[in-house]
């Protein structure tokens, strides 16, 4: 009788790749970052295991947002609950103002909702410029433009 393989938390091996977003739409960025924090591109995947791996996207700047996405696509928060507390922000505005909340919510989204999901997040790193403070890890440098 033959069994699945099912990956142990200690036998994973993390690796820390860097993700350039210029002109890269935002869901096909997303996906594919979301895709590498979950470990699915790894034939060791397991879904009640972390077996992902770092991910660093740098120039969450120059991300691009496809047809009117800019200033129909609005994102809410309620501060405290009631009614008067919605606070909602354009994608276009929220770029401008914090470019890699725009980047890290939209990868949150699709990240299982559940302590292994906030887990997977935690190793996705953004920065809005072309510099990160990753060198010590030394990332690989993953050209997704083939992947999408």
């Amino acid at each position: 009788m033959r069994t699945t393989y099912m990956a142990k938390p200690s036998e994973v091996e993390r690796n820390w790749y860097v993700i350039d977003a210029t002109d890269i739409p935002l869901g096909r960025l997303s996906t594919v970052v979301a895709t590498f924090l979950r470990g699915k591109n790894k034939p060791t995947f397991t879904p009640h295991v972390d077996t992902g791996d770092f991910v660093i996207v740098i120039n969450a700047d120059k991300v691009k947002l496809t047809g009117k996405k800019a200033t129909d696509k609005i994102y809410s928060r309620n501060i405290d609950g009631n009614p008067g507390g919605l606070k909602q922000i354009s994608a276009g505005d929220l770029r401008a103002k914090d470019s890699r909340k725009l980047i890290e919510l939209s990868v949150k989204g699709m990240l299982p909702k559940n302590t292994l999901g906030r887990k997977q997040g935690m190793k996705l790193h953004v920065y809005g410029g072309s510099e990160h403070n990753h060198q010590a890890q030394q990332p690989k440098t993953l050209d997704i433009t083939n992947l999408i």
